[in-house]
């Protein structure tokens, strides 16, 4: 069991529901945060590396949430 806030658990579902698609961060702060938003972009970098630390056995080398530099983030199996 993880203990998970409700956008980590959020941002991890849409991901896990659409493995394999890559979300930039812009689309991630419009589907998970909402269209009214209108804080920091790096926002999703540190749910994603608070996400990295609870669920990947080695955070520094993440095996499921992974970033394609330049572009975004994705969820792989």
């Amino acid at each position: 069991e993880v203990d998970l806030t409700v956008k980590e658990f959020d941002l991890v579902s849409l991901l896990m529901r659409s493995e394999g698609r890559v979300f930039s961060r812009e689309s991630l702060l419009d589907l998970v945060w909402g269209h009214d938003y209108f804080g920091e972009e790096r926002t999703v970098d540190v749910h994603i590396r608070r996400l990295r630390e609870k669920l990947e056995r080695n955070p520094a080398q993440p095996e499921h949430l992974i970033t394609k530099w330049g572009v975004g983030y994705y969820f792989r199996k």
